[in-house]
């Protein structure tokens, strides 16, 4: 499959290197606002013929490719992927998808007038082996009581925030935020293993950008609660927990899920997770392109499917998160008068 990128941090370059080693994508086209920076991008991967594009509209009337991964500022994706959508590309956004209800509906009503079409958000960890182990584990379980997830990790952008300047990812103008970044991952975990929660609550520690540098979620279920531990300016090496009843299910990290194990009443533990592939993007990578590889079969649109209606469940809860602590973007605005 022809592949086009939008960004070329270090996000993209890892998942240009997952989808490489999948051998079913080819980087054919790299949009950039600066050329030179598009043309450094493609160097460092091949040396076939890649096109490099300064200028949105051309990138994507451009036959140069036929599936988009979009790795820009958050507050950028949904203009991206619905023009991407328009141009009847295969899409793949980086996670946030969307960020509010709104635009993720605009989007679903663009993609249904594009059938053959696909549209997938990528949260990596959602099709890693030791997430779905979980989620079998989850099913087996008589009781829950409920769970502890921890996601805190120092942005290597904090210190430039704190010596004045303003980072995409800490600013509201580009959707930034702990909560945005990485409290997506949790949501997914509480959404997937749990349902959706009958309310939410976000006691969120603000920064002077208006953005969340971390904070606490609670996310109430009829039978327990469900609380997700956000942060991006300090480091917590705390792991997450799901509590049954006599038994604990353990993971070394409520994204990255490297470890998990079952510890009993008596702490043994009975480890359920297998290693995982050094690049974390490679299972998403293999996961989209088999369903873009038979786009007519019913399974690849059963799965692309139901991996949308949940990205759809997260935005809603996300929002919600946001709504308590009165955080709010741009877009929310321009929705809301629509």
């Amino acid at each position: 499959m022809k592949l086009g990128i939008i960004g070329t941090g270090w996000i993209a370059k890892q998942f240009v290197q997952a989808a490489l080693k999948t051998e079913k994508y080819e980087l054919t086209a790299v949009y950039s606002r600066n050329l030179e920076t598009a043309q450094k991008f493609s160097s460092d991967f091949t040396e076939s013929t890649v096109e490099h594009f300064n200028e949105l509209t051309e990138f994507f009337h451009s036959d140069a490719f036929d599936v988009v991964y979009i790795a820009s500022p958050n507050s950028l994706h949904y203009a991206q992927a619905m023009a991407a959508l328009k141009a009847e590309k295969n899409v793949i956004v980086e996670k946030p998808i969307a960020t509010n209800p709104k635009e993720m509906e605009n989007l679903i009503a663009e993609l249904r007038l594009h059938p053959k079409n696909y549209l997938f958000e990528a949260a990596r960890h959602y099709h890693q082996p030791n997430f779905k182990a979980i989620t079998t584990e989850i099913q087996g379980m008589e009781v829950i009581q409920g769970a502890t997830l921890t996601y805190e990790k120092y942005s290597s952008r904090y210190d430039a925030y704190l010596a004045g300047e303003k980072p995409n990812v800490f600013t509201t103008d580009f959707a930034g935020g702990a909560l945005e970044d990485l409290g997506v991952y949790l949501v997914y975990d509480a959404l997937a293993w749990f349902g959706v929660p009958d309310s939410v609550i976000y006691e969120a520690t603000k920064l002077n950008s208006g953005v969340d540098g971390s904070g606490i979620a609670i996310l109430k279920y009829p039978q327990f609660n469900v609380t997700l531990q956000i942060g991006k300016t300090a480091n917590s090496y705390l792991p997450g927990e799901i509590y049954g009843l006599k038994e604990t299910l353990v993971m070394d990290n409520a994204a990255d899920l490297n470890i998990v194990y079952v510890a009993d009443e008596n702490g043994n533990k009975d480890v359920i997770s297998r290693l995982v592939d050094a690049n974390p993007l490679y299972e998403e990578a293999q996961a989209f392109a088999e369903v873009l590889e038979n786009p007519d079969d019913l399974e690849s649109r059963d799965n692309a499917d139901r991996w949308l209606a949940m990205a759809v469940e997260v935005n809603k809860v996300l929002y919600k998160l946001r709504h308590y602590a009165k955080i709010t973007f741009p877009n929310d605005v321009i929705m809301d008068k629509d």
